[in-house]
């Protein structure tokens, strides 16, 4: 079950063949994945792609239709309490009581890992000191969010679960957050990210894969992904009559001073366009011809 990354080590992560099928509706088509152990990964896709419930296969939280999965060296299927306790697991939304304070629920779920983190450093971590006394359910949106990251990584997980982290914080507050992810990455922990933000897949993750109606349809690192063609500049002008053109080349500024030399000056509404990480992931997504059917709630 086991397969070795590059540099010969046992990956965090392994997946052949994963499928999952809900009644006559497939959620997840034959995935095949390795994440290598300290790397961060994101999962990029729309809703319904097969996002979630690849996760929650990973997590043990749902059982597959077939394929193979192995999560630091263990079946999913079968993981027991020692194998859960190496997870952190921050989810899309969470069930923390709001009758606790902050430092009541983090030193509680502590006490359940046998070599967290000091409860204090975590609560700095996620920017919560002056909130530390306050009962939960009087924290606003973004703070309790900030409250299921504390609880993710209290354990000192060696692989974390982030599932839209971030959604509810203000830049100021993500930009805090990624910090925290790049120390938790220099420690040696494994990331797993799905998140709707592409800058925040482009700052933090080392490589990031694409899924789109329960397929894997790229992965490479956040410079790869679409190949080299999809980062092709675009050069954009208007012609003397006024009629748009739109000229895709790798030599930008040769068919720029072409055109100044041609028309005399600078053309009409000349520009020059790089594609963003959003450009390639918006160009896969209409190459695949996608209706992101939210097939994941089906099975709810």
């Amino acid at each position: 079950m086991h397969t070795t990354t590059t540099d010969d080590t046992p990956a965090a992560v392994r997946i052949r063949g994963l499928r999952k099928v809900y009644g006559g509706a497939v959620a997840v088509d034959g995935i095949d994945l390795d994440i290598a152990r300290g790397e961060t990964f994101a999962l990029l896709g729309p809703n319904g792609a097969g996002k979630s419930t690849t996760i929650e296969i990973l997590e043990g939280y749902r059982l597959r239709t077939s394929g193979e999965v192995s999560v630091l060296g263990v079946d999913p299927a079968h993981g027991g309490l020692d194998w859960k306790g190496r997870l952190g697991i921050v989810l899309q939304s969470a069930a923390e009581s709001g009758l606790y304070t902050v430092r009541e629920q983090l030193a509680h779920f502590a006490k359940l890992y046998p070599s967290p983190r000091d409860v204090d450093e975590v609560i700095a971590a996620v920017g919560l000191e002056s909130k530390a006394g306050t009962r939960i359910g009087r924290l606003s949106g973004g703070q309790r969010r900030r409250v299921d990251v504390a609880l993710g990584i209290i354990g000192r997980p060696e692989l974390l679960f982030l599932d839209e982290p971030t959604t509810g914080f203000d830049p100021e507050a993500r930009r805090e957050f990624w910090s925290l992810i790049r120390t938790l990455k220099d420690e040696g922990t494994t990331i797993l990210l799905t998140t709707h933000y592409l800058d925040e897949a482009a700052q933090l993750g080392d490589r990031a894969g694409v899924i789109l109606g329960g397929r894997l349809v790229d992965v490479g690192t956040v410079e790869e992904l679409g190949g080299a063609e999809a980062r092709v500049p675009i050069v954009r002008w208007r012609d003397p009559d006024g009629g748009p053109r739109e000229v895709r080349t790798a030599r930008p500024a040769e068919l720029v001073a072409s055109l100044v030399a041609r028309l005399g000056g600078e053309p009409a509404g000349l520009e020059v366009i790089r594609p963003s990480l959003e450009d390639i992931y918006l160009q896969l997504v209409r190459a695949a011809g996608v209706d992101a059917l939210d097939i994941e709630e089906a099975a709810a």
